[in-house]
C-alpha cells in the first residue's frame, strides 16, 4: 500500500510542524506581555514630550529665536525612518507597512520631490533596497529589549541631513500597537514640528520660560524628541510583531490540525479501498478453485 505509506509520512511530517507552531506561539505570546509591558512603560514619557513639542509650536513667544525644526521650508527632499521586524514569521504585518510607505513615497515621487530612508530592521531595508531606492543608514538585530541608544545613531544621520538642509520634511513609518488582533500601519511627521491642537483657555498654562536661552534648551529637546518618538515607534512595533507572530503561529498550527485530519481521511478511505482489493482477490481465487 504505497499511498497509504506516503500519507503516513506527510502526516507525520504535518505533525512535527505542528509542534514547532505551537512552541512558537507560546513563545510569542510571553514575548508580547513583556513587550506591551515595555511599551506602556515608555507611552508616557513620548506623549508628554510629545505635548510639550507641540504647545512649544503653537505659542506665542517674545524670543526672536525661531529654532530650525519648526520652520516650514519649500519640499525638495524628504527622509523616513522605516521601522520595522528582524525576522519573519508574522503574517502581514510588514507588507502592511510597507504598502503605507509606499504610497507616500510614490506620492511625493509624483512631486518630483527626492527621497531618503534610514531603515530599522532587516525586512525594511530588504524592501528598501527592492524598490530600488538608497538607504542612508541602516539599524538592525536590536533583539526584543531595544534601548534607546541603539537607534540614536541612525536617528542622527537623518537629523544632521535635515540641518544640513538634504531633506526638508521626516516621518517614522511603524505598527500602531490597536490590541492583540489589530495593529495599524503609521505614517507620522516628526519634522518640522506639527502644532498641538490650538486651545486659548489654557495658552497662559504652557508658556515657557527658557533658561539659559531658547537656542541651548530647544536644541536639546528636539532631539531628545526624535530619539524618543523612534524608539517609541520601535518599542511599539515590536508588540505588534510578537501579537502577529503570536496570532499566525497560532493560524499554522490551526491549519496543520484541519490538513492532518483530511490526510487521515485519505488515507482511511485508500486503506479501505486495499482491504476491499485484497478481499475482492481471497473470494476471486477461492471461486476459481
Amino acid at each position: 500500500m504505497a499511498a497509504g505509506k506516503e500519507i503516513r509520512t506527510k502526516i507525520g511530517s504535518i505533525k512535527n510542524t505542528q509542534k514547532i507552531t505551537s512552541a512558537m506561539e507560546m513563545v510569542s505570546a510571553s514575548k508580547m506581555r513583556k513587550a506591551q509591558d515595555r511599551m506602556q512603560a515608555t507611552k508616557p514619557y513620548t506623549e508628554k514630550v510629545r505635548l510639550v513639542i507641540g504647545h512649544i509650536a503653537n505659542s506665542d513667544t517674545d524670543y526672536d529665536y525661531t529654532h530650525p525644526y519648526m520652520e516650514e521650508r519649500e519640499i525638495k527632499n524628504v527622509g523616513y525612518i522605516v521601522v520595522s521586524t528582524d525576522r519573519g514569521l508574522c503574517g502581514g504585518l510588514n507588507a502592511n507597512m510597507f504598502k503605507a510607505v509606499l504610497k507616500s513615497i510614490s506620492d511625493w515621487k509624483g512631486q518630483a520631490v527626492g527621497v531618503e530612508v534610514c531603515t530599522i530592521g532587516n525586512k525594511g531595508a530588504g524592501f528598501i533596497r527592492k524598490i530600488g531606492l538608497k538607504i542612508a543608514a541602516a539599524t538592525s538585530s536590536l533583539g526584543d529589549k531595544p534601548e534607546v541608544k541603539d537607534v540614536i545613531g541612525s536617528v542622527q544621520v537623518m537629523l544632521q541631513k535635515y540641518n544640513k538642509g538634504e531633506i526638508d520634511r521626516l516621518y517614522v513609518v511603524y505598527n500602531e500597537f490597536i490590541n492583540t488582533m489589530t495593529q495599524t500601519p503609521v505614517v507620522e511627521q516628526m519634522l518640522p514640528l506639527v502644532a498641538a491642537e490650538d486651545d486659548t483657555a489654557k495658552r497662559d498654562i504652557w508658556e515657557y520660560i527658557y533658561e539659559p536661552t531658547a537656542k541651548s534648551l530647544l536644541d536639546g529637546l528636539f532631539s531628545r524628541y526624535v530619539e524618543s518618538l523612534v524608539y517609541q515607534a520601535v518599542v511599539e512595533n515590536l508588540a505588534c510583531e510578537q501579537a502577529a507572530r503570536m496570532l499566525a503561529m497560532k493560524n499554522a498550527t490551526d491549519n496543520a490540525g484541519t490538513l492532518m485530519d483530511e490526510l487521515k481521511l485519505e488515507y482511511n478511505k485508500a486503506r479501505q479501498a486495499s482491504i476491499t482489493q485484497e478481499l475482492s482477490e481471497i473470494v476471486s481465487g477461492a471461486m476459481a478453485v
